[in-house]
């Protein structure tokens, strides 16, 4: 592992950065979602990037103002913009042969990297995109039988719930009486319904991807509530969309840690 940590300046606030080297003149550009710091949720994203500097190509990961290491006040990733900017700086400063930059975010990160239309950046990787307002205060991960913390789309309902048919553990606790039968009604009653416009948020970060000229990808967990809520605000015949069966939310799973990984090196190969 050839890793290195540094400082850099953003609007008078010192943040923290993790640089992996590699030969490569593309590299990428990881941001993180939420409050997390630039490690991600279990080492992932540290993980993640040395998998991807032994390929080839730098990774660049930190904390934005506010997070983890970083200096400043936390404004959230929809003012997000100028930490972004400021990364991308200093990764071109530390990678003088850096030619491209690729980013990668999930969650709130995508949504970031959306709303400021991928500005310095030549392509995007964006993961399960949070469209909720207000802002997110945790991960949201998929689906469960108990109150859910975070609203789910008609369009999303009725596909957990036809999942959920095929599923005898699902039935297990239903006839056990593991599942709270009213809430489920409920939830039944909103999965007959249509699904509502688009939120405010949605469609700020559809206008600014439309601004965005270089390759984007959007990847979907298949499992995650947050990703189930983008793809029903979304065209759904977008040919960005990619979905990774049995995946939830930060791609945790073997498999789906495997297929993020080549999702990602497909967006740096193809600069």
């Amino acid at each position: 592992m050839n890793r290195k940590h540094f400082t850099f300046a953003c609007d008078g606030a010192e943040l923290v950065g993790s640089l992996d080297m590699a030969a490569g003149s593309t590299g990428l550009l990881i941001v993180s979602g939420g409050n997390e710091v630039r490690a991600g949720p279990w080492g992932s994203q540290a993980q993640l990037a040395d998998r991807i500097a032994a390929s080839g190509f730098p990774v660049l990961r930190f904390d934005r103002r506010g997070i983890g290491d970083s200096e400043g006040a936390n404004a959230g990733f929809t003012d997000s913009g100028p930490d972004i900017a400021a990364a991308i700086r200093a990764f071109r400063n530390h990678v003088p042969t850096l030619r491209k930059v690729v980013a990668y975010g999930n969650c709130d990160a995508a949504s970031a990297l959306m709303l400021n239309s991928g500005e310095g950046c030549d392509a995007l990787v964006l993961a399960n995109p949070w469209t909720f307002d207000p802002e997110p205060e945790a991960v949201v991960e998929a689906p469960s039988e108990q109150a859910a913390p975070t609203p789910m789309p008609p369009t999303a309902l009725r596909s957990y719930y036809l999942r959920r048919l095929f599923n005898l553990a699902a039935w297990k606790r239903l006839l056990g009486g593991k599942v709270k039968v009213t809430e489920m009604a409920a939830s039944l009653v909103e999965a007959v319904g249509p699904d509502g416009p688009p939120s405010n948020l949605a469609q700020e970060m559809a206008a600014g991807l439309e601004k965005f000229a270089g390759p984007a990808t959007i990847l979907l967990a298949e499992n995650d509530r947050t990703a189930q809520a983008f793809k029903a605000a979304w065209d759904k015949n977008d040919p960005r969309l990619r979905t990774c069966p049995g995946a939830g939310h930060s791609f945790v799973e073997p498999q789906a840690r495997i297929w993020l990984q080549g999702q990602i090196l497909a967006a740096l190969r193809g600069l």
